[in-house]
């Protein structure tokens, strides 16, 4: 991620954000895939949320990172996500910036929108971009 790279926002500390998604990798349990998956975001309000993947024996069962990254925003006052880092890698590997998957691309834009920032291994993103065409709640009204 080079300073100069016209892909990426320099009013936005990506390094800070993705040094907190590398550390909640660490916590990840993953001891079936050794896959750790890490995430970070900031809410409107500031606040940093972090969420780590937790495997199960019952493969279906298991949590994405993006699952208790969202989690800890409503425990924590709620809001909206403004800006997104997700990292995995094998464990004992340096972390890579991955993509949420699909489930995790909706639940991300329920709580952030189109206009979530996300950093993506093709630099910055929105969530209009990663998603298009979401589905939202305004499809329910």
């Amino acid at each position: 991620m080079a300073e100069t790279d016209p892909e990426i926002d320099p009013e936005i500390d990506w390094t800070g954000l993705r040094a907190e998604a590398e550390q909640a990798r660490l916590r990840a349990y993953a001891p079936y895939s050794a896959y750790g998956v890490g995430a970070a975001a900031l809410a409107e309000d500031g606040r940093l949320v972090t969420g780590c993947n937790v495997e199960n024996a019952a493969y279906g069962v298991g949590l994405c990172a993006e699952c208790g990254l969202v989690s800890q925003l409503h425990l924590t006052g709620g809001g909206r996500l403004t800006r997104f880092v997700c990292v995995g890698g094998r464990v004992g590997a340096e972390a890579e910036l991955v993509m949420p998957c699909g489930r995790c691309r909706q639940l991300l834009w329920e709580n952030g929108g189109a206009s979530l920032l996300l950093l993506t291994p093709a630099g910055e993103r929105s969530m209009s971009e990663v998603l298009p065409d979401a589905f939202g709640a305004d499809d329910l009204a």
